[in-house]
């Protein structure tokens, strides 16, 4: 299987079944979708809106890659009220068919200390029995350095559990992605956050301008299976130049990466 390139449906000027539209127009492979909620949109699994996002995605052969829970990242992944959330996230995510469901660690979720450590395993360990039954992976998104996040996976004992690696956010906590990819490749999901940074003037950095040292981070994926490489630069203000300009560089590198799932 190829590496496919893809969209993030929170970076891009539409959501839901429009999100999937416009990632057709740009000539994407596939699109990760958000969950929503209050701040971030309307809840993806809202009545009639799954349908209309399976149909889009049947009408254009977008692929939907995965479902995100970025809401988390405004409630908590260890409050109260974040359970519900996670099986709104995981029941959407069987819904639309897709491989793969993950929570971010930011915010009011990040992995900050020793207590919020052991409560986010302790999460994340019940959310991947609860993905594992319902034949999904489950992936955490976070700036861990190698040794923590394979103690945090150590901690969640699922087979159902992958990091997600993401090309820039490390970079902003002072850890290098190539490494991260090097020592965790066993790990890590096979869909890989894309972008580049810092953003200049509120606009990303075209890929491959910026200080995320992508190039090495492609070489150390190399050794890793990589399913799809999703585009996170931020593309909110419509720039569809700048889009097609990070997709045409994204597919010049795709066919370096396996594309194998595992």
């Amino acid at each position: 299987m190829n590496c496919a390139v893809g969209l993030a449906e929170w970076r891009l000027p539409a959501s839901g079944a429009a999100s999937v539209r416009a990632a057709a127009e740009a000539g994407a492979d596939g699109v990760q979708l958000d969950l929503g909620g209050p701040g971030r949109g309307p809840w993806l699994d809202a009545p009639g809106r799954t349908d209309a996002v399976r149909a889009a995605a049947d009408a254009t052969g977008v692929r939907l890659l995965a479902v995100a829970g970025n809401h988390l990242n405004d409630v908590g992944l260890t409050s109260a009220a974040a359970r519900p959330v996670l099986v709104r996230l995981l029941d959407t995510a069987v819904a639309l068919g897709v491989p793969l469901a993950f929570v971010p660690s930011f915010r009011r979720s990040a992995i900050d200390g020793p207590d919020a450590f052991a409560a986010t395993a302790a999460t994340l360990r019940w959310a991947a029995a609860e993905a594992e039954a319902r034949g999904l992976l489950l992936g955490s998104e976070n700036v861990l350095p190698c040794g923590k996040a394979r103690e945090l996976a150590r901690r969640v004992a699922s087979p159902a559990f992958r990091l997600v690696l993401d090309c820039y956010n490390p970079v902003k906590a002072g850890l290098r992605p190539d490494c991260l990819a090097a020592c965790c490749g066993d790990l890590l999901a096979d869909q890989v956050h894309l972008k580049d940074g810092p953003p200049d003037t509120g606009a990303s950095p075209p890929l491959g301008t910026g200080t995320a040292g992508l190039d090495a981070t492609l070489g150390a994926l190399r050794r890793v299976p990589v399913r799809a490489l999703v585009l996170e630069n931020d593309y909110r203000d419509g720039d569809r130049a700048r889009l097609a300009a990070d997709l045409a560089w994204a597919r010049r590198h795709a066919p370096t990466l396996s594309g194998t799932p595992r």
